[in-house]
């Protein structure tokens, strides 16, 4: 797991680590993450399907429930195969924007 931070985002690259792994190891270093939107950039993995993306989905509601961002990052993840409470993007690009209107959505109340 590659873990990249600046003031207000965390991003998690998956390397070599099953998601089952990858969560785990995410869980270990929340700490380090909890007060940042969490980015998790599943490029490198080849088709992730929505099992795949259970895995990820306590930590999405709570990290969700604390007001902050969770958004996962995969090109290759048939988005029609989405969870209502999992945020899948395509581009790093897109998360950026979605994590950019939440923010707004918070500062207004919503």
């Amino acid at each position: 797991m590659i873990l990249i931070q600046d003031e207000n985002y965390s991003i998690v690259t998956q390397e070599k680590a099953t998601i089952v792994e990858l969560v785990k190891k995410i869980q270990e270093s929340y700490s380090k993450m909890k007060n940042h939107n969490i980015i998790v950039n599943l490029a490198t993995l080849n088709k992730p399907n929505s099992q795949d993306m259970l895995e990820f989905l306590e930590l999405s509601n709570n990290h969700r429930n604390s007001k902050h961002s969770f958004v996962i990052v995969s090109h290759n993840y048939d988005l029609d195969d989405t969870i209502d409470d999992i945020i899948v993007v395509p581009t790093l690009q897109e998360a950026y924007d979605i994590i950019e209107m939440e923010e707004i959505e918070r500062d207004l109340g919503f």
